[in-house]
């Protein structure tokens, strides 16, 4: 059987943050916190998706660009770029909930590769709206990929979640 490869792709965003009912301030946010536990259970390859430009320091404002960005469509144009995406069997996908879906730089990412062939399975944290109608929107988005059944994160438990992280990564077959 030959090696599975494995990126794991990810928006997050640090600093103020809406975590448990109130605002706090993350050094690291709460996607970036699963995807590294993905990481370390499986070994795969991270990629944080991040924009050009970069969102405002506020929650609040934040939430209004977001809120923006999706009614408009936008596609924030992102700083990196993934070299050789082809050589990527599976990429675990993660982002926040906004607005009952991803980022919209997670949309730009989407939109910049063939994921033909691929196996797409997302992660999402969130504080209460689950995953939203992320995966349909990722089904839309790559039309040619198989799209696993994704797992929500409640955001202010994430740093608890390695046993439900390595469930799913279980039942995705990607570890043991």
């Amino acid at each position: 059987m030959s090696e599975i490869t494995l990126l794991i792709a990810f928006y997050s965003r640090a600093g103020m943050n809406y975590v448990g009912g109130n605002i706090v301030d993350l050094p690291v946010g709460n996607t970036e916190v699963a995807a590294g536990m993905i990481r370390d259970l499986t070994k795969g390859e991270l990629f944080k998706i991040e924009t050009v430009k970069p969102y405002p320091a506020s929650y609040q404002e934040t939430t209004e660009v977001a809120k923006a960005e999706l009614r408009e469509g936008a596609r924030p144009a992102l700083a990196g770029h993934v070299a050789d995406m082809a050589q990527y069997d599976v990429v675990c996908l993660g982002y926040p909930n906004w607005w009952g879906t991803m980022p919209m730089a997670v949309f730009t990412f989407l939109e910049s590769y063939d994921f033909s062939g691929k196996n797409i399975a997302p992660f999402c944290t969130h504080e209460g709206s689950g995953m939203g109608h992320s995966e349909l929107d990722i089904k839309k988005l790559c039309p040619g990929a198989d799209v696993q059944k994704g797992l929500p994160l409640r955001g202010g438990s994430v740093r608890g979640a390695s046993g439900s992280l390595a469930d799913w990564l279980k039942k995705l077959g990607l570890v043991a």
